[in-house]
Formats: structure tokens, sequence, C-alpha cells
């Protein structure tokens, strides 16, 4: 490297891919220097005691099938960093009106065992991509390119394009085998009737079975510590508490990595983005947004259907059609009365998140980009539907809108969680044909707003350090 280059690379923010971008760069044995806004790295893998004394809360994401699955974060020794995965009995509960539950169990035979008739359709689904899970993930964690195992993703195209609740009524004939797929869906902040929101709930169904929907002993705090652990020992420089408003206050170096969306890369990079291309960045569209609580608990959550308290994630939905007209209403403008709500009960497995006797229980509903209506009462009447005496054991609440998450974190805009809309326009070609590249010279992208998207697995930063690499040479 010339002398004139302080770093050889130069990473903004601190969150799971900035985090992965310096590591692979340091790997390969460049000197990197990490800038992070806030006092503590992180991003969306944070936790703090957000209620009380010792309640441990994570901040945004808690539960992690694709960290564990990553075929990057794989390859690093997290263990050997303080990094402790916790797998609950069962990877998730999705209870109903008449007091039962399905339980997605580790074992697909004993998921199947809990879907009647519609047993069989759902070991056929499952029993093959489980089986080449390692090479799946390989190829839909990945920017768009030429797929290892052709094969095998056509094969999963095939369902994954498909709407989600067209494809759960055409697959399964129980409302029960409908419901728990329509949950696992929603997770892609897309309405159900969107070509290509089925992948989502096929990656994170496959992905309960073949990795498990683990926790972090401790807090998802601890993910993040495990890898600006190991980044230090390559010998990346990370400062905390340095906001960057413009990228004229970085060190010389020959790349410079962003893990920000397109909104706060047009605004460092002020003039340095020739016009077409900050036009198209300006077309990038964010999704709906998260409305979240954590509660402080006096005791597990009283849950009617007793198998709920097996799992470390719950969905409260009842049925696809009510799933569906959740999202449906949130992508419209007009949040459900009856939203969906994604809940974790990390307590019940990690002593360390409460105090003897005490419990944490963290959860959100999607609600329109940016809004600031307040979910608390719908949401808890959720929780109330399928656990009757939930509020009784309520001992404080932390609540965040769209408006705090972003305040909390930039790159959730608008409360958006994702990046960035996943829909098919944007879900391979994020946020512009150039992925990683821009239109500057030494310039890229490494956030949730480049593929493979949303959901924290690392591996937009290591494709984007990957590209900053090649381009060097």
């Amino acid at each position: 490297m010339s002398e004139t280059y302080r770093y050889d690379a130069v990473v903004v923010g601190a969150g799971p891919n900035g985090l992965a971008a310096a590591i692979t760069l340091a790997q390969a044995g460049r000197s990197v220097v990490v800038y992070e806004a806030e006092a503590t790295p992180g991003g969306g893998a944070r936790s703090a005691e957000l209620t009380l004394p010792g309640y441990v809360h994570d901040t945004c994401s808690a539960v992690y099938p694709l960290a564990l699955g990553s075929p990057f974060f794989r390859t690093l020794p997290l263990a050997q960093h303080g990094l402790q995965w916790i797998h609950p009995a069962a990877p998730l509960a999705h209870p109903f009106d008449d007091g039962t539950a399905v339980v997605v169990e580790r074992s697909i035979d004993a998921t199947a065992a809990n879907l009647g008739a519609d047993g069989d359709a759902y070991r056929r689904l499952m029993n093959y991509f489980c089986a080449h899970w390692d090479g799946l993930a390989v190829d839909l964690l990945a920017p768009p390119q030429l797929p290892r195992h052709p094969l095998l993703l056509a094969r999963f195209g095939l369902h994954g394009i498909r709407p989600a609740a067209s494809f759960a009524r055409s697959y399964f004939n129980s409302v029960r085998a409908r419901a728990v797929f329509a949950g696992l869906a929603a997770h892609s902040m897309l309405p159900l009737e969107a070509l290509g929101s089925a992948a989502f709930g096929l990656v994170l169904g496959i992905a309960a079975h073949a990795v498990g929907w683990p926790v972090a002993r401790g807090g998802a705090q601890r993910l993040a510590d495990a890898l600006v652990s190991y980044a230090r020992s390559l010998g990346v420089e990370i400062v905390t508490g340095r906001r960057i408003a413009a990228l004229s206050e970085l060190p010389k170096a020959r790349a410079v990595l962003c893990d920000v969306t397109p909104r706060q890369l047009l605004a460092m990079a002020g003039n340095q983005l020739p016009d077409g291309f900050r036009k198209r960045l300006q077309r990038y569209r964010y999704g709906m947004g998260a409305f979240k609580i954590d509660w402080a608990l006096s005791a597990p959550v009283p849950w009617k259907a007793a198998d709920c308290a097996r799992a470390a994630t719950v969905h409260l939905g009842g049925t696809l059609e009510e799933v569906g007209a959740s999202e449906r209403a949130a992508a419209r403008g007009a949040p459900s009365e009856r939203p969906f709500v994604l809940v974790a009960q990390p307590s019940l497995f990690d002593k360390t998140r409460a105090p003897a006797g005490g419990h944490t229980l963290w959860g959100y509903c999607h609600v329109p980009h940016g809004s600031n209506l307040n979910m608390v009462q719908r949401i808890e009447n959720q929780i109330e539907r399928f656990a009757p005496g939930f509020r009784d054991r309520v001992l404080a609440r932390s609540i965040r809108t769209p408006a705090d998450l972003e305040r909390h974190n930039a790159n959730l805009v608008g409360g958006d969680i994702n990046g960035g809309a996943a829909n098919l326009g944007q879900l391979f070609l994020r946020p512009t044909m150039n992925l990683y590249k821009t239109a500057a010279p030494g310039l890229y992208l490494c956030s949730a707003s480049t593929p493979p998207g949303g959901g924290v697995h690392g591996m937009c930063g290591h494709f984007a350090a990957l590209q900053a690499l090649k381009d060097e040479s």
C-alpha cells in the first residue's frame, strides 16, 4: 500500500455486517479501522437494561438461526471469543385460540406429527432441503452469481418465488399447517400475497430443523462482543462514539465500506456521487416498520398452551387469514387491530437475562413505515388472548416506535429492520445493479441494503469486502 494511505480500509458502522467486512479485510492482511456512531458496537445485535436493573433485553434482534447458519460466521472462532449459543427445547411455537399450539421441533418427524394429515407433506417439503442446508445456504446467502448448486437452488426457487399465502393454501390442507407457514413467511415484512414471500417462510422453517433458532447466552450483545474481540485479535481498530456525518471526516484509505443504508450514504457522500447514481439511490424503497416492546416480568408468560414454554420464539397471529390481514394492513398504511406479534422469551433458557424469579419478554409487530401509532394495547391484547393473566406479571415495559428504533440505530429507517423492502425488485439487486459498489471509486456499501439482505448473518459485509479486495487487485 502507498504510504499516502493511513489505512488500507475504513469501515463505517460496527453492526454485524460492518464487523464482518472488517474481519474479512483483516484476514486478507489489510489494515482496518471501524468507526461506530454509538457508544456500544453491535448495531442490530445489542443488549441493554431497558426496563429494570438486572433485566437484560435485546434492543433489536434476539434469535439467530441465520447467524448460526451463516457460511461466513461458521468459519470464525467466535466460541473462543466468548460466544455461547443456547438452543431452546424447540425453535418455535404457534398457539391457537383453542388452547393448543403447533410446536416446530428440531426433528422434522416430531414436527410433522403435530400437523396431522399435513405431516407427510411437511416431511416431503423439509427433508430434502434440510439434508442439503449447507449447499442451500451458500447460494441463498449470496449476491446474484452462478450458483454452486444450481439444481438445489432451482428446486428451492420453484417454491420460494411464490406468494406465501398461495403456497400455504396449495401445499397444506389444514388450518394449523397453513398458519405456521404464514407466521414464518411474515418475517419477510411483506404482504403474504407478494411474490417471493414464500422463500422467507421456507428458509426459516428449514433453518429451524437444520441449525435451530438459538439465542446468545447473556444477550445479543455477546454475538457483537465476540465479533469485536476476534476483529481486534486480527489488528482491527474499533472506535466507538464517533458519528461520521461526511466521508471527508474519514482518514485517507484505499477503500471505504459503509454499513449504512442508501439514505445515510447520500447524506455522507455529498457531491462525491454523480447525479445519476444519486437518483438511483433515492429510488430505493424502505419497507414497513416495527413497533417493539420489551417487558420485565415477575414470572413466565402464562400460556394457555403449555408447549409454548418449550420455545424461545412464539408467533401470535392465529390463522393464515389473520396473519395475512395483519401484514396486508401494515403494508397499506393502516395497522391491524389484531396484529401478528413475534415474541421471544429467552430468559426461560438463559438465566443470565433476569434476576432470580424474574423474566424478560421481547416482542414486536409490523406497522406502516414511520408510523407513530401506539400499538401497546393491541400487542398486549394479542398476548393476553393466548396467555390470560399476562398483564398481571408485567413489572415494567420499554416501548420503541419506528422513530425510536431509528434514533437508536440510524439504519432502521422508518422502523424498517431489514435495510429496505425485500420485494422482488430489491431482493436480488439492492440497492442498485452495482450491488456493493458505488459510482465513486473505492466506496462501497456493506449493509443489509445489499445482498443477501436483512438478517444477522454478516454475509453482506463479507461479500462487500471481497468485492473491495477484488477491485484492489
